[in-house]
């Protein structure tokens, strides 16, 4: 039986969660997957969408894949060091991140993204995680939300579409409202983020991306009680071994300098 396909009613920034979720669906298919989600193929493949436009070339589909697994790795070690701890997945789009992380039954899971999207959750993803549809740039998202327990917040390409010092405020009402926990991201430095509005698959979507910082160590003076726990470039992940030529190559090559590992992925955590 052929199961009708799903039109999204999305705006242009809301739009850019089918650019994770079709590279995730794309490194599924390969032959060595860096993630191997395959429950985001199976989403991609029920919406009414000409993913072609996006034009993901094979770089940013490792990249975005490899990126998230060293993201849900984070997730995994927090919450086995705190299985009584809250997760808050910012700007979830559709990844099934929960999914793919498997919490045990003492953790709290918040998918936390703008409510059209995360009106789309139960369609796609009928996992029992709390739903918080939310402009987290806005006070009070967080009412509701415990406060009394550890919290592992992952932010996977949020920061670059966040306005002007708007991350650093996020950050701050993060680590007021919890006590203690982790901030987990893909850090953009400044560079990144402006030079995103001139990737095909970014211009694709009439986005223009701003935000980043370089100096990994910068959330430290934004006064929210942050102090950086690793700075983990991609381009030294041995994964990148199981990635094609001339791609590994080039990848490599970057690794030797710090300077030119920034300008790509890397995942920086951050404890309170």
């Amino acid at each position: 039986m052929t199961v009708a396909r799903i039109r999204l009613t999305l705006n242009q920034l809301e739009e850019t969660l089918l650019i994770t979720l079709w590279a995730k669906a794309l490194d599924s298919k390969f032959a060595i997957p860096m993630l191997g989600d395959t429950r985001s193929a199976e989403i991609a493949d029920r919406i009414d969408y000409d993913f072609a436009t996006l034009k993901i070339k094979d770089s940013l589909t490792y990249e975005t894949a490899l990126r998230s697994k060293k993201l849900d790795d984070a997730v995994r070690a927090f919450t086995a060091a705190h299985p009584d701890a809250v997760v808050l997945d910012l700007g979830c789009g559709l990844d099934p991140r929960m999914d793919r992380c498997q919490p045990t039954a003492g953790i709290d899971w918040y998918d936390v993204d703008f409510p059209d999207v995360v009106a789309l959750r139960p369609e796609f993803l009928p996992e029992p995680s709390h739903l918080v549809g939310a402009d987290v740039t806005t006070a009070d998202w967080l009412a509701g939300i415990p406060r009394d327990r550890p919290a592992m917040i992952v932010a996977e390409g949020l920061i670059p579409f966040l306005p002007g010092d708007a991350f650093q405020v996020l950050a701050r009402t993060l680590t007021t409202h919890f006590g203690t926990g982790e901030i987990a991201l893909n850090g953009y430095t400044r560079f990144a983020a402006w030079a995103m509005k001139y990737h095909p698959t970014i211009k694709a979507l009439g986005i223009t991306a701003a935000a980043g910082f370089d100096d990994p160590r910068e959330p430290e003076t934004w006064g929210a009680g942050l102090t950086l726990v690793d700075e983990d470039f991609l381009t030294r992940a041995t994964e990148v071994d199981d990635w094609p030529q001339p791609l590994r190559g080039l990848t490599r090559a970057m690794a030797h300098s710090t300077a030119l590992s920034r300008q790509g992925a890397r995942i920086l955590r951050y404890r309170f």
